[in-house]
């Protein structure tokens, strides 16, 4: 008997089972990431392509390709939510020093800006230094009460180059940097000469969180 000749109705071996089940849970695991992925995709279709109100941002700089930080490590507490990162160093952010504190105020009111979605946005500042963060900010900057997460760089040199080697990349390294939920930078927005304008700001983020109804991975 030919093998096109096989009648339907008998039973498949239990190769022939095995192979089927194989091919449906791998047809199911492509749609569930397609899911898990959709909202951070629809996100970036609107920015990139549909390019909504005149096509362009308000004020942040799109990064593209997007630029995957470099460390599992520190990219592992930023995955989940829509990421405001600066990396400034304790010795230089401190009470006094407006050009730095500045920013720090600057990016805990674009997150109360948003409201009811701010709990979908999450603020990091990458301490650069060994230095004692002054105490003042971060009482003033807790989690707590702004929304702010402390990081240090790594101890281990080869994994610090790479983050300062990713800092710089496109001389982006005093930036305010946007990560998505996934952990990639896709924004960026200067703060030389001038810290960005809040009301620009505000207003990417809103679009950013309007296209990505849930702001989180899974």
């Amino acid at each position: 008997m030919q093998k096109d000749d096989l009648d339907p109705l008998i039973p498949a071996t239990g190769g022939q089972r095995i192979d089927a089940a194989t091919k449906r849970g791998r047809l199911q695991m492509i749609l569930l990431l397609l899911v898990c992925a959709a909202p951070v995709l629809a996100s970036y279709f609107t920015f990139y392509v549909i390019k909504p109100q005149g096509g362009k941002t308000n004020i942040g700089q799109l990064v593209s390709p997007v630029q995957t930080m470099p460390l599992d490590g520190l990219d592992a507490q930023i995955q989940g939510k829509w990421t405001l990162l600066l990396a400034r160093p304790a010795s230089e952010c401190k009470v006094g020093n407006d050009a730095c504190v500045s920013l720090l105020y600057l990016m805990r009111q674009v997150r109360v800006a948003m409201g009811k979605e701010s709990q979908r946005m999450q603020l990091i500042w990458l301490v650069t230094d060994g230095e004692v963060i002054d105490p003042e900010l971060q009482k003033a900057y807790d989690k707590e009460v702004a929304g702010f997460t402390f990081i240090r760089m790594p101890k281990d040199q080869a994994q610090k180059q790479k983050l300062q080697q990713w800092l710089k990349l496109d001389n982006a390294e005093t930036a305010i940097h946007l990560m998505d939920p996934h952990g990639d930078r896709m924004m960026r927005f200067a703060t030389n000469p001038n810290a960005p304008d809040f009301k620009k700001m505000s207003k990417d983020m809103e679009k950013l969180l309007k296209w990505n109804p849930t702001g989180k991975v899974n």
